[in-house]
């Protein structure tokens, strides 16, 4: 005669096997399969890089829905400051939100583009469009209104 004994320990090990091995199945047959939501929702591509001209800065800042005019644009070198305060920090938080970041050219010599945007809706005052350019790419930008109680906001309108 031949007797096998098992212990509750083992017992429990299977089951906790088997049930996973269900669960499994469970969730392989049962659930729908992952479809990228990128598939739906048409990706945007905006181009930072190649900004060189005045069209290619009036065409980066058409990619946001931004007529600018390119006859009174000013364009002036300044410095990225090595160390920033509250302020430089607020305004690295708005390049943040739309994917830029200045930490990276701290102290670096940049080129300031700004110009009047001429179809901004919904504001009557002067609004402008700046671009931060370094090495021929986007670095960061703002469009803001040129009163002191006025708005700054990304390339995108809120």
């Amino acid at each position: 005669m031949f007797v096998y004994s098992v212990r509750a320990s083992a017992v429990r090990f299977v089951s906790v096997i088997v049930l996973s091995v269900i669960a499994l199945v469970a969730l392989v047959v049962f659930v729908p399969t992952y479809v990228p939501v990128s598939l739906f929702v048409e990706e945007e591509s905006i181009q930072y890089n190649h900004i060189n001209t005045p069209e290619n800065r009036t065409a980066f800042l058409s990619q946001f829905g931004l007529e600018v005019d390119e006859a009174h644009a000013e364009c002036v070198e300044v410095t990225i400051p090595a160390r920033f305060d509250a302020v430089y920090e607020g305004y690295n938080a708005i390049q943040k939100e739309q994917g830029l970041n200045l930490e990276r050219y701290r102290g670096k010599k940049v080129m300031r583009y700004t110009y009047p945007v001429t179809n901004y809706e919904g504001y009557n005052g002067t609004v402008l469009a700046t671009l931060l350019v370094y090495k021929d790419k986007v670095i960061g930008g703002d469009v803001c209104s040129a009163e002191t109680d006025g708005f700054l906001h990304g390339f995108k309108k809120q």
